[in-house]
């Protein structure tokens, strides 16, 4: 469908359209299912919301934004909009009203953050979609009949979860094919569930969870998965610095059917203007930070006083932002929780100012393991990255060292952990176990004399896979061919001189 609808749009770009068009799909079929389901509980059989007339339907405006959180008119529903769609000159106009309006539903309610400007990226306007009016509304139309062919299933019947399924693969998807760009705001979804399942090992709930970059959200949705639908108690709670992905992962949120005040998404910087200070501290956090990009670090005076970096007694150096991140994340961790962080690599054995928060984490018994994972598993780069555990109230004062960067298999043109895989690291996590050439429990005192050097490979023996050669038969083997050899010479030597005879 995306490549068929495209046309110039670079596919990346054209995620907006597609998955922007199946938010508005969702949100109309979730309202419709809701309204109709309780009209027809209170004696109405054959009640439904998208014949109602608008003005009918004004009647319960207010109740149905106060429990949703927003309101769609029967008319402006994606199912009549969609009817009318091919005969509508000024489709383009009729769907900009009807986002402002959905939108607007929400101004001055507690529910207007979490959908103020949903739709910007949503340009039907826009030239891309083609140079003249006609031409967009064309292609608006087929946009339409494309995510209205989709089959989602019937929110009566329970099947709400396709539409979330149907956004992470399309996520997946687009960040596959953008590469860094895509791959930037993407974590793989076995990744995601890798890291859900570190922080929840022992526990059937959690009280809140937490992302400081948060993507397009597909890390926090994973505890969905992996503790159940009322396993997450007070909510999801994430900050994201880039507009366009923030806007993806509040639209994640409601095409998985949490509801707007289940979740806090931020706009802005994490690092320096943290937007959740209220909420803190979380049981569950997991984060995949974007990999060494700059921050102010020692260029803004204030960063060393701020409560979350001043305890290590140094910053994150200017030009490597990873470690900030990491004293961030502990900072907010709750004295019961975890934290499972995806990390650079170089963060574990770097020197400057990022030893010395390794001394600041090891001496003060936060880190509880260090995972490698296997290279080429996330979009844009094929580095193998870590994993970096955090706990604060741990039972002993060791670091567990687990090398996965074996677990794995290649799928496509990218490695992918299974199921397997990941079972065999959380096994090891879970147990604290020492096996050997994968996993590693190391005393902090050991770690302080190798320099705060905690990189997997400088505790854990790799397996030795060079062949065993025994020496007594090579060695006989060489005297054959050297044999052999001069055997050879001889008969040449005598083929020489009889063809010179012969001449």
């Amino acid at each position: 469908m995306a490549n068929d609808l495209r046309g110039s749009v670079d596919g990346w770009d054209f995620k907006s359209y597609v998955l922007g068009m199946l938010f508005y799909r969702f949100i109309s079929e979730n309202l419709a299912e809701y309204l109709n389901r309780q009209e027809r509980e209170a004696g109405a059989p054959d009640f439904n919301y998208a014949e109602l007339s608008d003005d009918q339907a004004e009647f319960g405006r207010e109740s149905i934004v106060a429990e949703k959180g927003f309101f769609i008119l029967p008319s402006e529903l994606f199912v009549n909009i969609r009817a009318t769609a091919q005969g509508n000159e000024n489709l383009n106009e009729t769907l900009e009203a009807v986002f402002k309006n959905i939108e607007g539903s929400a101004v001055g309610t507690d529910s207007e953050d979490d959908l103020k400007g949903l739709f910007d990226d949503l340009d039907v306007n826009s030239t891309r979609l083609g140079s003249t009016v006609a031409k967009r509304n064309a292609t608006l139309v087929k946009l339409l009949e494309a995510i209205g062919d989709l089959p989602l299933g019937d929110f009566a019947d329970n099947t709400i979860d396709i539409f979330g399924d149907a956004y992470e693969y399309l996520m997946g998807m687009y960040a596959s094919s953008a590469g860094k760009s895509g791959g930037e705001y993407y974590t793989p979804q076995e990744v995601s569930e890798l890291l859900s399942r570190i922080t929840v090992v022992g526990k059937t709930s959690v009280n809140k969870v937490y992302d400081p970059a948060v993507g397009s959200g597909s890390l926090l949705l994973k505890f969905d998965k992996v503790l159940g639908k009322d396993g997450v108690r007070q909510g999801y709670f994430g900050q994201e610095i880039n507009l366009t992905t923030y806007n993806l992962a509040r639209i994640n949120m409601f095409l998985h059917n949490i509801n707007y005040e289940k979740f806090d998404i931020a706009l802005g910087d994490t690092l320096t203007e943290p937007a959740h200070w209220d909420d803190e501290p979380f049981e569950a956090i997991v984060s995949n930070p974007p990999y060494s990009i700059k921050w102010e670090g020692d260029a803004n005076p204030l960063l060393i006083n701020d409560p979350r970096f001043a305890p290590a007694g140094v910053l994150a150096p200017k030009s490597k932002a990873d470690l900030a991140f990491t004293m961030h994340i502990l900072s907010w961790l709750a004295v019961n929780g975890t934290a499972a962080i995806v990390e650079f690599p170089g963060v574990l054995y770097r020197g400057g100012a990022e030893k010395k928060i390794r001394k600041y984490l090891i001496d003060n018994n936060y880190v509880d393991a260090v995972i490698q994972l296997p290279p080429d598993l996330f979009f844009g780069t094929t580095i193998g990255t870590c994993i970096i555990v955090l706990k604060k109230s741990k039972t002993d004062s060791s670091v567990l060292f687990i090398d996965g960067a074996a677990e794995f298999t290649r799928s496509g043109n990218k490695n992918k952990l299974t199921d397997e895989n990941q079972a065999k690291i959380l096994d090891a996590f879970a147990g604290r176990e020492e096996i050997e050439y994968f996993s590693r429990l190391v005393s902090n005192d050991e770690i302080s004399e190798n320099d705060y050097n905690i990189a997997v490979s400088s505790y854990v023996e790799a397996v030795d896979t060079r062949e065993v050669i025994d020496i007594r038969e090579l060695n006989a083997e060489i005297e054959q061919i050297v044999a052999r050899q001069a055997e050879l010479r001889t008969s040449i030597d005598a083929i020489v001189a009889d063809l010179e005879g012969t001449k």
